[in-house]
């Protein structure tokens, strides 16, 4: 028996290293509503420290309920060979939306790898990385 019962995932929150550019990137690939966004008061005093006033960040409310948050911190980027995160990755619907994805994010001069069928997992899968160099992961199923 589990110790905990959870329904998922209420929220995630990345640490960033420049909350504007970061918050441009996110803004231009996903569009969601923003929740919450301190972004403009991040070099006011005690901010980055303050969760009342969300380490000076912003969130995002995502189309199925959960928030995705980003957290200006640090001024190193991102290593997925350290201890922590190793990528996101989002849901999208189809293949279909993979390959329109996979235009948009050319169109706008953004990187990012070809679409990966992975047949034992069921999904299909788009990679490319947000400006701290987190690798952000966009996936499908395959049927």
């Amino acid at each position: 028996m589990a110790l905990i019962s959870s329904s998922g995932f209420a929220h995630v929150r990345l640490t960033v290293t420049d909350i504007v550019r970061s918050k441009a990137f996110y803004d231009q690939v996903f569009g969601w509503p923003t929740a919450i966004d301190k972004s403009a008061s991040v070099d006011e005093p005690g901010v980055r420290d303050s969760p009342q006033h969300f380490y000076g960040g912003t969130v995002y409310q995502t189309p199925q309920g959960t928030l995705f948050g980003l957290r200006p911190c640090g001024s190193t980027g991102f290593d997925a060979q350290h201890t922590g995160l190793d990528h996101i990755s989002f849901a999208v619907a189809s293949r279909a939306e993979l390959e329109s994805a996979a235009t948009g994010l050319s169109q706008a001069g953004i990187v990012h790898g070809d679409i990966i069928d992975l047949t034992a997992a069921g999904i299909a899968i788009l990679s490319f990385q947000d400006p701290d160099d987190i690798n952000i992961e966009l996936t499908a199923p395959l049927s």
